[in-house]
């Protein structure tokens, strides 16, 4: 199989998975809406994916419809590359691993040392406020 009939395939298969939907927070970590753990690679640029070839056979990218996401979440952008359009955090373009079968697993975190889960920062409960006073 061709490596642009692997990634056809990828990207079909990818699709059927919600793959163009906004990444969302999921237990803590982003992931797309089915769950499925999304990653970052250390040698991406701002903006720049620098994962071709092999590398986006094992770590496939995290593609976005154009339309989808009307109401995206703050730290998620759209990168463009030509006709294909990803997903990033922050800035750093997003990506599956393929050794994750199932939703919620992280099989690739740590990979390499350069392949990383994105757990934001959780949320801060705000203080109580009775009487105009905080506590």
């Amino acid at each position: 199989m061709s490596l642009l009939t692997k990634s056809a395939f990828a990207a079909v298969a990818l699709a059927c998975l919600g793959a163009n939907a906004q990444p969302v927070i999921t237990d803590g970590v982003v992931t797309d809406p089915a769950g499925r753990t999304l990653y970052v690679f250390d040698k991406d640029e701002p903006n720049v994916s620098h994962c071709a070839g092999k590398c986006l056979d094992a770590w496939p990218a995290y593609v976005a419809d154009a339309a989808a996401g009307a109401e995206v979440h703050s730290a998620a952008t759209r990168l463009s590359s030509g006709n294909t359009k990803q997903w990033a955090w922050k800035g750093k373009p997003l990506y599956y691993f393929v050794g994750d079968a199932a939703p919620g697993q992280r099989a690739g975190d740590g990979s390499g040392g350069v392949w990383h889960i994105v757990q934001p920062p959780s949320s801060r409960l705000l203080p109580s406020v009775s009487n105009g006073y905080t506590y």
